[in-house]
């Protein structure tokens, strides 16, 4: 059985204004399935609808076999979910916090108290865990939450762009943790960060605009792209479309070139003659998302003297 399924899912806060547009896809049962767009495209929304924290306008979503809407309360017993907005309550330590959460969900005091101890040294923050959560950096704040659902026993997590605010290093380590978990439970993220999606997930669903799409393994998704190399050009220099290949316009506004291994060899010879700067390289998923919500720009006009 699959773990996520979603039919025609479709969430409008008022006429006329869809944050989801009949999203459809089928998410297999294990590992961490990461989900990737800019801020408005729908992540947030699809997230709290599978959490059980918004319904959803139309079509059906189910998780482990549990419909979204009828078993929400059946739901809620086998995930642990961190909102992008939550926040770890000011006024208590995160022993307070969490422990009270993990007796919540019917632990003993003692075990809850075990797992607190567990989960704060495998984050690195055991020495703030008397220290009143209102005075920790944000980055603390956010592995307060995380070490929260981690503690528990849910098989299903939901963890909304979980590392923000997170220093390079505590990232790391997050990933770390969430490599180790996805062995026994099944996690579903959301990012901005494309290496971190890069680097933990078994699949990954891109979101524009509401609309799912694409879906699939990394190697599936470079496979929409039919070019294996990209080349970045980090200039106002005007690049024309290459004789193998597509040109596309940056999320950012660069532009990026995606090709063959041999084209891209002799445009980046070009360039280094004209004195661009460029930057060339395998494709990676930052391509690929380039790629997808961006379509190749058709019939890019430039002068002779500037072609390849």
């Amino acid at each position: 059985m699959d773990m996520l399924n979603l039919q025609n899912v479709t969430k409008e806060y008022e006429p006329g204004k869809k944050a989801l547009k009949s999203v459809s896809m089928s998410v297999p049962a294990n590992g961490i399935f990461a989900l990737i767009g800019r801020n408005g495209a729908g992540k947030t929304t699809l997230i709290r609808i599978l959490s059980t924290q918004l319904s959803l306008t139309s079509g059906r979503a189910s998780v482990d076999g549990l419909d979204v809407m009828k078993d929400a309360q059946d739901l809620r017993e086998i995930i642990a979910c961190v909102p992008q907005e939550g926040r770890a309550i000011g006024w208590l330590t995160p022993r307070q916090f969490i422990v009270s959460y993990l007796m919540w969900r019917g632990f003993s005091s003692k075990e809850a108290t075990e797992r607190f101890e567990k989960v704060m040294k495998e984050l690195g923050i055991s020495r703030y865990s008397d220290t009143l959560n209102r005075m920790l950096s944000g980055g603390t704040k956010r592995k307060v939450l995380v070490g929260m659902v981690i503690a528990s026993e849910a098989r299903i997590l939901f963890l909304d762009e979980p590392t923000t605010g997170l220093d390079p290093i505590s990232r790391h380590d997050l990933w770390s943790t969430l490599s180790r978990l996805k062995k026994d439970r099944f996690i579903f993220l959301t990012t901005h960060y494309l290496e971190e999606a890069e680097a933990l997930a078994d699949n990954i669903g891109i979101m524009e605009e509401g609309r799912l799409m694409s879906l699939g393994t990394l190697d599936e998704l470079r496979n929409h792209v039919k070019y294996p190399y990209s080349i970045k050009i980090l200039s106002d220099y005007r690049a024309k479309k290459p004789r193998q290949g597509d040109l596309i316009k940056g999320v950012d506004g660069h532009i990026q070139i995606v090709t063959t291994e041999k084209e891209a060899r002799r445009i980046s010879r070009h360039l280094i003659d004209k004195k661009v700067k460029f930057a060339m390289n395998p494709l990676t998923l930052d391509d690929i998302f380039y790629y997808i919500v961006r379509k190749p720009i058709e019939g890019e006009e430039s002068n002779e003297e500037e072609e390849y």
